[in-house]
């Protein structure tokens, strides 16, 4: 039977230094004095989180819009070319060290597939900047619906032409992947726990690893 190791890409498999970027791109408006950068980045981070909870529109606009309210949240001006560099730099992102030798080692047994919440122009260059070929690379534009909304991954599943038992899921996401896909019927849920977040039983069974080093001898690579 066909087993596919697939993957959230952002944060789990490329370095989404989204957070410094934000900062660089507003650097000449920001009042450091005056501004708890640390509350703005997570305000910045749940706008997007809700953002995606919405009707489904593509990836750049939830960037702009989701930047734009946490800005006037924080009584900064927003300009549309404040938007514009962020999902510009996007695309510049490139994988975690461990990560191209970690796929490589999986694809002597697996198939591979990214499910991303993304657009398909802006995942195509981080794809290859990992520099891995994947068999599979579908998107929430593809799926027309952002992850935790299941019928990313059904979708996923129907393009690749699996059974979800078939699915082994590895993701850093916990509010994106893991909990949506907690009754799904996967046959395997691996967390990339990057950030030293604390878990859940709730949400057993699954696996979790620091990065994806371990990943291929947990599989049996």
């Amino acid at each position: 039977m066909r087993e596919i190791v697939t993957f959230d890409a952002y944060a789990t498999l490329i370095n989404f230094e989204l957070g410094p970027t934000t900062l660089k791109v507003l650097e000449d408006r920001l009042d450091l004095d005056n501004l708890d950068v640390d509350e703005f980045l997570d305000d910045f981070r749940v706008m997007r989180f809700q953002a995606v909870l919405e009707a489904y529109r593509p990836y750049h606009e939830v960037l702009h819009s989701s930047l734009r309210n946490a800005m006037r949240l924080h009584g900064l001006e927003y300009r549309e070319t404040d938007g514009e560099a962020l999902v510009d730099a996007v695309p510049t992102f490139g994988p975690w060290p461990e990560v191209p030798a970690a796929l490589r080692q999986l694809k002597t047994k697996y198939e591979i597939a990214i499910i991303s919440n993304s657009d398909d122009n802006l995942i195509a260059r981080n794809v290859e900047n990992i520099g891995v070929e994947f068999d599979y690379v579908i998107t929430a534009q593809q799926a027309g619906a952002y992850k935790p909304d299941r019928q990313t991954f059904k979708h996923a599943f129907r393009t690749m032409g699996v059974e979800s038992s078939q699915v082994i899921h590895v993701a850093q996401g916990w509010e994106y992947d893991h909990i949506p896909t907690r009754d799904l019927g996967l046959k395997r849920r691996v967390w990339i726990n990057r950030y030293g977040r604390k878990g859940s039983a709730d949400y057993q069974p699954y696996d979790e690893l620091p990065d994806l080093s371990g990943l291929p001898k947990l599989l049996g690579c």
